[in-house]
């Protein structure tokens, strides 16, 4: 091979058998799908080709080359690394006919790059592995893996026989486990996001081989991915417990396959993209309430789920052989339970079985106990092996409703609710919550399965209640602290959505389980009604603050009486905000924070009987608002607007406003005042320009254009025909330039703007990828709005770059007059509300003819 010519000739051939080996492969896979005879198969395809070519081109025999990590094990997935230990003994540099060394591995590792294998290659003495075995976990895993392939293998043996002789088994398993943890963390210990890693997340793949790796180094099998029987041998686990998770596992390595082949890339992540094709290729058939991709997910989250239970079982097994430790028992908790090395044990693992209560009563000695960590290894799979009798006689005892309410009432609630239904608790004490377990939820802003998004709620609310947790919402920790009957908020999280894909309304129906459930407690009739009313409002405070004037006294006035009183106002106010933090990390803000609580505080001085919400409160808000400028002499800008003026802003804004116009009411060119709300991470913009046609859809074009989401439009025209808008913006980009560069910018770019009477056409760039799965239909409403002669002109479609200035550029068209624009985004879904105003948008041909226009701008 010593010219391009030869070289090529001398790959061709390897590489067509290659490829062809590959495409036979896949194509055996699709007839007949067998994942380990597969990923045998394809292992053993590459083996060939790595060792004919070291073969032929005369690697010295000194060295070893070792298959390492996944390629290693023997299970190569059709599109993973294949991952190689080039070992060199420890002698001085070794020569052959070819060349040096470092020249024969470089010409190698061309080679196979030239086929196409796309190796990762690592090249190590004896010693440097062993050295970076002792400095790295992940080195020391990769070659506990450690398979001959070619060459010196005596190096290779003394490879292994070394790592094991020094490597030591506590510190082993303890950097798996820890490793493990942080892995679980990067994906918030969610084995049920909507998209999940099937190798990395909670419950995948590799939840098993850090099983397997620890069994091996501790020589209890695990020399396979499918070693299980060994395990069981070695009393790790049971023969049905072993045949358990060889099922499961194989629905995950058939899934890893098939993603491998149909994005012809390494992809271990379910994305939408592929989950309806993977039902297609299952051949999985939709049922009445789900569709094919829906039910294969719920497959995949229920393999998982047993895999995260196994896993951690077997973790708590193999951690109780290794370390050895003497019984030592700290302390008897009581008749049941004692402390046994800072774990739970049952005293008699007989006492599920005989008297299943005795589960909830576990869990609430480990809330009660601070020294214990978890339950010992016995008593966790004595308490998941009895988990699937519980039945109607369980959960129609009196004992055990008590015991669920005191462990709603004590510490490390959140701990203990995920536990109970990871191991499937949960789900068979509450029916309807064992119903919406893996259920997809396909409305572009939740991110997580039903039962983890209800899991996640739960948890925001307990932090919005821990001293702790007081530094990231102090006003809602305030409120939660003092309210009376906490456990009634985790019951409210836990039944909120407990009720969706059943069809009909989710709340309504949620409302009836919940009001079951509570009397099953045998909680207050006054207690049952308040869970009850929390589950069937519970989207109603959300959509008030987000689609409604908050600033008009009218919709404060019936948002109050549909409360009714200060504590359903609380509970409903806490319940919303963890609801919304709990769908997606993307969909909260401060601006939803801030709608939140001033519609929160002034319901809550209406129900207390403030007149500051009443007839008067719009002279209240000009004497505050005086007071704020300290001077009795009202502002000249105040001369140039109406009543709708103060009922639009607050006194914060009125206070701001006078301040940076002072007295130029009449300015010859646009006006622009920017400042930073840091508390909510928010810029707010004031502009004052003449008021002409076109100019909201200049300025919304221009923010878009500098990439910032428009949260919120007011918009005002004063007496003297100026247009007074103000905007409060979210930046795209999370890195923050400093305040006078934004600002600088800003001014800028609207100076820009506003000079021009074109309006550009809007941005078409793509809407997100989740979209493009769960399609949404265009909603274009057009209604007579409280205060005539205005319309309300509502939108829900999915969001997407330049959608807000394409809205505006449609209704500039139509010469509609904007008066108003609330601006809610969910996630990719949008749902936006304009208060407009044109003489014809009562006669139902314009009407119509408008919708036209807005669903063809906004699809």
């Amino acid at each position: 091979m010593s010219d391009a010519r030869s070289r090529s000739q001398y790959l061709q051939p390897i590489r067509q058998a290659l490829i062809d080996g590959r495409a036979r492969l896949k194509a055996d896979y699709q007839k007949r799908p067998q994942p380990d005879r597969n990923l045998r198969a394809h292992t053993a395809l590459v083996d060939r080709i790595i060792t004919q070519i070291a073969s032929d081109i005369e690697l010295s025999a000194d060295i070893a080359l070792v298959a390492v990590g996944g390629y290693g094990r023997g299970f190569l997935f059709p599109a993973s690394d294949v991952d190689i230990l080039v070992l060199l003994p420890d002698a001085a540099p070794i020569t052959t006919t070819s060349g040096t060394t470092s020249a024969v591995i470089e010409a190698f590792v061309g080679l196979l790059w030239d086929i196409g294998l796309e190796p990762a290659i690592s090249v190590r003495t004896l010693s440097e592995c062993l050295e970076e075995a002792a400095r790295d976990i992940t080195v020391d895993t990769s070659m506990l893996e450690a398979r001959w392939l070619w060459g010196n293998r005596t190096l290779a043996d003394e490879l292994t026989r070394q790592l094991n002789a020094r490597r030591s088994l506590p510190a082993f398993l303890q950097d798996k486990i820890e490793e493990q943890r942080r892995r679980h963390a990067r994906h918030n210990d969610i084995a049920l996001n909507l998209e999940p890693n099937i190798k990395e997340s909670p419950g995948g793949l590799r939840d098993l081989q850090t099983v397997l790796w620890i069994a091996r180094a501790a020589n209890l099998g695990g020399n396979a991915m499918t070693d299980w029987r060994a395990l069981a041998k070695a009393e790790l686990i049971t023969a049905a417990e072993a045949t358990l998770i060889s099922k499961h596992r194989r629905v995950l390595i058939d899934l890893r396959i098939r993603l491998h082949y149909l994005a012809s890339r390494r992809e271990d992540r379910l994305v939408f993209d592929y989950q309806t094709t993977l039902a297609e290729q299952l051949k999985l058939k939709p049922t009445r309430m789900k569709i094919a991709s829906e039910v294969l997910m719920r497959r995949y989250y229920l393999s998982a789920k047993v895999i995260w239970q196994l896993n951690s079982i077997l973790l708590a097994n193999l951690s109780e052989r290794i370390m050895r430790k003497k019984r030592d028992v700290v302390r008897k908790i009581d008749d049941h339970f004692e402390l046994i090395n800072g774990n739970i044990a049952a005293v008699d693992l007989g006492i599920f079985e005989r008297d299943p209560r005795t589960i909830f009563r576990a869990f609430l000695a480990l809330q009660r106990t601070e020294e214990a960590e978890f339950f010992s290894a016995e008593t966790l799979r004595a308490i998941w092996r009895e988990a699937p009798n519980i039945g109607p006689a369980f959960r129609e005892d009196r004992a055990v409703a008590e015991t669920f309410l005191e462990i709603l009432q004590s510490q490390r609630l959140t701990f203990s609710m995920r536990r109970l239904s990871r191991y499937g608790i949960l789900g068979r004490y509450i029916p309807a919550f064992g119903r919406i377990v893996g259920q997809m939820q396909h409305d572009l802003f939740h991110v997580y399965t039903v039962d983890e998004h209800i899991l996640m709620v739960l948890r925001n609310m307990r932090r919005l209640v821990l001293p702790r947790f007081k530094h990231e919402f102090p006003f809602c920790h305030e409120l939660a602290d003092a309210f009376d009957g906490k456990h009634l908020l985790y019951l409210a999280c836990l039944f909120h959505d407990i009720a969706k894909g059943r069809g009909g309304d989710h709340s309504a129906l949620g409302s009836s389980d919940a009001r079951r459930f509570c009397r099953q407690l045998g909680l207050s009739p006054a207690n049952v009604e308040l869970v009850a009313w929390l589950v069937e409002t519970h989207l109603v405070m959300s959509a008030t603050a987000q689609k409604q004037d908050i600033s008009d006294p009218e919709v404060i006035s019936q948002f109050a009486a549909k409360v009714g009183n200060e504590r359903r106002l609380t509970a409903l106010y806490l319940l919303t905000v963890a609801d919304i933090r709990g769908t997606s990390p993307h969909v909260w803000n401060g601006w939803k924070a801030k709608l939140l609580e001033e519609l929160f505080r002034s319901t809550r001085r209406l129900l207390r009987g403030d007149s500051a919400v009443n007839q008067h409160w719009l002279e209240f808000k000009r004497q505050d608002t005086l007071a704020q400028l300290k001077t009795t002499e009202e502002p000249p800008l105040w001369s140039k607007v109406n009543d709708r003026y103060f009922q639009r802003f607050d006194v914060d804004d009125l206070t701001w406003h006078a301040e940076v116009i002072g007295a130029n009411v009449a300015p010859a060119s646009a006006q622009i005042f920017v400042r930073e709300d840091e508390s909510a991470s928010l810029y707010e913009v004031l502009v004052m320009t003449r008021d002409e046609s076109g100019v909201f859809a200049r300025m919304t074009h221009a923010f878009e254009r500098m990439q910032y989401d428009i949260l919120s439009a007011r918009i005002y025209t004063t007496t003297n025909g100026y247009a007074l808008d103000s905007f409060l913006l979210l930046p795209k980009s999370r890195t923050r330039p400093p305040q006078e560069t934004v600002i600088s910018v800003v001014k800028k770019e609207l100076q820009i703007a506003l000079a021009t009477t074109e309006i550009a056409v809007p941005t078409r760039a793509r809407a997100a990828r989740q979209a493009k799965h769960f399609p949404l239909t265009p909603e274009v409403a057009i209604r007579h709005s409280r205060v005539a002669p205005y319309f309300e002109l509502s939108i829900t479609c999915a969001d997407r770059p330049g959608l807000l200035s394409a809205i505006a550029r449609a209704l500039h068209q139509a010469n509609i007059n904007l008066h108003d624009a609330r601006i809610t985004t969910l996630g990719n879904r949008a749902e936006d509300v304009f208060i407009v105003e044109h003489p014809q948008l009562a006669e139902p041909a314009f009407a119509a003819s408008l919708r036209d226009a807005l669903v063809a701008a906004v699809a």
